[in-house]
């Protein structure tokens, strides 16, 4: 009988370790599978492209002929109203801190991101549920230190540290705080370096891939890259007619673009979400329907309204339009949360991760707001501007979204009830952000 017993204890307690032990292995295994099934997240930024240089958008009677980012269209959501600042090294500080520019000191270009703030990606590392790897290959514009990536918590750089190059063909290549002359088109070197990175990954990872192109200076890519036909190369026909050239430089980076895109293996591909934007508008040299003072540098529509474009893993809005307000401060809780953080407003961030499967903006933002020396806010309907002089601006953007007339032109004025009542509404908020 003793013996009896003690064979059956003996037994309950194998059971029980062989039951313990394959609840580790099914935990271990569920841990590893969610591992494998965090997305990958490509963030693609053009450098000075508005709505107008944009396919799929209403503006712009000449439009560069980008496939990849159509593809990107036809299987994913085209966002209509995404601001920027005016331009690229505030935007970029926007996204990487999710502040507004006059609380990180970032408001021009070329003025240094401090790097006491946290980073998207410090943040992704510190919160995600998920471990990602990531990457900053391209143009960053925050700082003219070789380390200013690396010490901000980017684990790999590679790209162009300044704001610009005089030649694409000719430039300063800065990898983890070394810098060596590159003589590559840097379209296609970006290009490359992206691919390699890719490829090297065995787990979720986040790249943002900033092409410079199509900043200034105007040329004409390597002919195999666009679809412009047959353009002269002197400067002097790129001086007077720069337009070709600007639509140029776009198809080449959709072309390489592309060529990253098809890179990944079918898996990977399946299993990342892409994000398409322009850090700012388009430069007064090449603007279409917006005057030239309105364009790249202001913060008219034409300085700040830019394209974004979000396709691929768990996207499931095919071939929509999205006309929720956005700002490119919310890319960072946006990011965070597709990379497996909970919390969904953080600084000026608020997350629109719930649009990528839902046209119902729960707690979406009845506001935006931008800025440089002057500062602007919209809804749905107006957009208030108030200019560093003193001077005051409102318009109607439902009745003319080219911003005309002023509603507080002396011609136009006293206002109707309705837009008195509106011009408040916003006068309060910008105050209750800038305050």
């Amino acid at each position: 009988m003793i013996r009896y017993i003690f064979v059956s204890i003996f037994i309950l307690l194998f059971a029980s370790c062989d039951n313990s032990i394959e609840t580790i292995d099914n935990a271990e295994e569920e841990a590893e599978n969610t591992q494998n099934n965090a997305p990958n997240i490509l963030l693609i930024i053009a450098d000075d492209m508005g709505l107008d240089a944009a396919p799929g958008y209403d503006i712009g009677s000449t439009k560069p002929n980008m496939p990849n980012l159509q593809n990107l269209i036809n299987s994913g959501i085209k966002f209509t109203n995404l601001w920027s600042n005016p331009t690229c090294s505030p935007t970029r500080a926007t996204i990487l801190t999710g502040k507004y520019g006059f609380k990180t000191g970032v408001l021009e270009a070329s003025d240094i991101l401090s790097t006491s703030e946290t980073s998207l990606q410090s943040y992704m590392d510190t919160n995600s549920s998920t471990s990602y790897n990531h990457a900053v290959i391209g143009k960053w514009h925050l700082s003219n230190n070789e380390n200013h990536p690396n010490n901000m918590g980017i684990n790999h750089f590679a790209g162009l540290i300044g704001g610009g190059v005089q030649s694409y063909w000719n430039w300063n290549l800065t990898i983890n705080g070394v810098t060596t002359k590159s003589t590559e088109y840097t379209t296609t070197k970006f290009t490359d370096l992206a691919i390699n990175w890719v490829a090297e990954q065995t787990t979720p990872w986040f790249l943002w891939l900033a092409y410079n192109a199509p900043h200034t200076p105007f040329h004409l890519p390597p002919n195999d890259l666009h679809f412009q036909g047959t353009l002269p190369s002197d400067q002097v026909s790129i001086d007077s007619n720069p337009l070709p050239y600007y639509m140029a430089a776009l198809e080449a980076l959709d072309t390489e673009m592309g060529r990253l895109i098809n890179s990944m293996s079918s898996e990977e591909k399946d299993n990342t979400v892409i994000i398409f934007i322009g850090d700012n508008g388009t430069p007064n040299q090449v603007v279409q329907e917006h005057p030239s003072t309105r364009a790249k540098g202001s913060v008219y529509q034409g300085g700040v309204n830019v394209p974004m474009i979000v396709s691929g893993k768990n996207v499931t809005r095919i071939n929509e339009t999205e006309d929720a307000l956005i700002n490119t401060t919310d890319f960072f809780t946006t990011i965070a949360n597709i990379a497996g953080t909970s919390d969904t407003e953080i600084h000026d961030s608020k997350s629109f991760k719930n649009l990528l499967v839902s046209s119902d903006n729960t707690g979406k933002r009845d506001y935006i707001y931008t800025e440089n020396e002057d500062f602007t806010i919209r809804n749905a309907t107006h957009k208030y501007i108030y200019f560093n002089n003193g001077s005051e601006a409102l318009f109607n953007l439902n009745v003319n979204p080219l911003e005309s007339p002023n509603l507080l032109n002396a011609n136009q004025l006293p206002l109707s009830n309705s837009d008195t009542t509106i011009k408040l509404e916003l006068t309060t908020k910008l105050s209750e952000i800038r305050n």
